[in-house]
């Protein structure tokens, strides 16, 4: 009797305990990232990166004030959305094709200079948006290839598909019928747009719930299975 009483004495303490506070997990997840920069065999890595995705599953553990550590699958549809509302007053403006017809016109020896410029600015601000100003602290975790940030290239591809979608739907690349560069011409006037809609989209809202975005878990993203 008394054993018993011992024993769910003690498995009651067990249950009783505490769950960690939001500032421990903080500083666990802050060690896991250490541990992973210092880790050089691949399979070693891949279990530390394991572990950062299970501590980044607890509840609680992004409620960071003004920070955000995730990119999850609606932060993909904030950036949709965002892209769409400042893509739409461009797609009837005719300017956008003389701005086109500009970037074209304007080459050496051959080279749109203006065109790429406009290619480098626009990754240039989706860049500073996200990760160079005071709207939230937007951190870089698990960056594709080891360096590339996940969210950078998910705000510029989901504007850029976005853009292009719309300038086809509409009718708009091919109006006046275009030579191909000036088609792509017109598509980097409206992706100026719809990434700076995008990166607003997606940073505004702050952290997001949903599936955290990596490469391990694409196939379960888009429902595939083995």
């Amino acid at each position: 009797m008394s054993d018993r009483e011992s024993g769910s004495g003690s498995g009651g303490s067990a249950r009783g305990e505490e769950p960690p506070s939001e500032a421990e997990m903080q500083r666990l997840l802050e060690h896991l990232e250490e541990l992973e920069e210092f880790v050089d065999h691949p399979d070693e890595r891949k279990k530390v990166q394991k572990a950062i995705h299970a501590a980044h599953r607890v509840p609680g553990v992004h409620a960071v004030e003004n920070g955000i550590k995730r990119y999850t699958t609606r932060d993909m549809a904030e950036a949709f959305v965002g892209s769409i509302l400042l893509s739409l007053p461009l797609l009837v403006e005719d300017g956008v094709f003389e701005i086109a017809e500009h970037f074209i016109e304007f080459a050496v020896r051959g080279v749109p200079i203006f065109l790429l410029s406009n290619v480098l600015f626009i990754g240039l601000f989706t860049t500073a948006l996200l990760y160079w100003t005071d709207i939230r602290d937007v951190g870089v975790t698990d960056p594709l290839f080891g360096f590339v940030p996940r969210r950078l290239v998910g705000v510029l591809g989901i504007s850029l598909l976005t853009a292009t979608g719309l300038m086809i739907m509409w009718g708009r690349i091919f109006e006046g019928e275009p030579t191909t560069a000036e088609a792509v011409g017109r598509i980097t006037v409206i992706w100026t747009a719809a990434a700076f809609g995008a990166a607003l989209g997606d940073i505004l809202p702050g952290e997001s719930e949903g599936t955290d975005v990596t490469l391990e878990n694409v196939d379960e993203i888009v429902g595939w299975r083995e």
